[in-house]
């Protein structure tokens, strides 16, 4: 895609999951987008696994259907979750059903690389749509549109910038939003697996001296392990050989899946929580991770971000004519929309968290007797699983 003007109703900064499809879907609104980002990184080698991996919930897929991009996916390489186990640090367990919840699965889990070239194939035929490699560095609003000052020192103009630049956005830096960051110290270690036994397209979680534990199923007989653990506890597991590491997490899930041998490196992240007191500036509006930071335990990141890029591009292709994209009524609009459901979602995780991180038995002997209570309870399953869906 070669440098085609320098005036865009939109520009999008960041090259993720979130920045791409945020892209895709405003150039598929009919508007003329820029998109900041460098290549994509290359595929894995064939029979590999990514380390990255996304449980991705029906609103999620619903976008990428209508973007026609989850159409385009190698649906051998799509794991579908059927049923979740979910136990507590004592007596309590929770079983979720996608055939008692009567939905075809309560998630995808699907590789970050899969998703990633089959965007970047459809960026590829979007005639409104220019792929700059380069960098911002420079950001003015006026009153009539916003200028990007490129590290390639080019200039762009547009109606709206859209912050899709992760976590440490420069985007919302220069707008002022005002951040708040909680370090939960912990570090979210990955790596996927081969499995002795059939998963059975079952997601396990384990809560375990305040640590979380989960093995999300991929095709075949591979699980892809999250674990959150506490930051001096991942970096001795970070620091393991393949077969010590597999040899902890067996243990570590109480060997549900039999014997495992570790496929592709153990990675580390940092885990915290992450918000900020607006979502939109002048011409300016964040999505995903720029705009909002939860601990993984839901393993529900990626959906909110995505949804975000939902309610962004329906706000614009609604938009009354006279109005630019960078309108701040439009904004407005955006940011309404999307207050609720991550303010929930935040204290959702944030609280989960915090309540299976507190010591002592009274405290446990509360969060088991919950969770037995919950799981007696088939609506408030049904609307727990209603809600994951998105």
């Amino acid at each position: 895609m070669t440098f085609q003007s320098r005036n865009f109703h939109t520009v999008v900064v960041g090259g993720g999951l979130v920045g791409k499809t945020a892209a895709l879907a405003l150039t598929q609104s009919g508007l003329r987008t820029a998109l900041l980002a460098t290549p994509a990184a290359p595929a894995p080698a064939a029979g590999s696994f990514d380390s990255r991996i996304y449980a991705l919930s029906s609103s999620s897929q619903a976008l990428l259907e209508r973007l026609r991009v989850w159409q385009a996916l190698e649906r051998d390489k799509l794991g579908p979750v059927l049923d979740m186990r979910v136990f507590g640090d004592a007596f309590a367990e929770l079983h979720f059903s996608a055939f008692q919840a009567a939905v075809p699965q309560l998630a995808w889990i699907v590789e970050s690389s899969l998703i990633e070239r089959s965007l970047d194939a459809a960026l590829r035929f979007q005639p409104n749509l220019t792929w700059i490699d380069s960098r911002a560095q420079g950001l003015t609003i006026h009153d009539d549109a916003a200028h990007l000052t490129l590290a390639n020192g080019d200039t762009l103009e547009a109606d709206l910038v859209v912050g899709a630049d992760g976590a440490h956005s420069w985007v919302r830096a220069q707008t002022g939003a005002k951040m708040l960051r909680r370090d939960y110290r912990q570090t979210g270690v990955v790596a996927n697996f081969k499995c002795e036994k059939p998963h059975g397209e079952t997601a396990y979680q384990w809560f375990r001296d305040g640590e979380i534990i989960a093995l999300l199923p991929l095709p075949g007989d591979h699980v892809s392990l999250v674990w959150s653990a506490k930051t001096e506890h991942a970096d001795t597991l970070l620091k393991l050989d393949p077969a010590q590491l597999a040899a902890e997490v067996e243990k570590a899930t109480q060997n549900m899946l039999g014997a495992l041998e570790c496929v592709t490196p153990a990675q580390g992240f940092p885990l915290a929580l992450q918000t900020v007191d607006r979502l939109i500036g002048p011409r300016v509006a964040l999505v995903g991770d720029a705009a909002h930071l939860i601990h993984p335990l839901a393993g529900q990141g990626m959906n909110l971000g995505l949804r975000d890029v939902a309610a962004l591009a329906e706000t614009l292709a609604a938009k009354e004519a006279f109005r630019s994209a960078g309108d701040p009524v439009l904004l407005r609009r955006y940011e309404r929309t999307r207050r609720e459901d991550i303010q929930k979602l935040t204290l959702a995780c944030d609280g989960l968290q915090k309540l299976f991180a507190m010591p002592g038995t009274l405290a446990r002997g509360l969060r088991n007797t919950g969770m037995a209570l919950v799981g007696a309870q088939p609506l408030v399953k049904r609307w727990l699983v209603s809600a994951a869906l998105g």
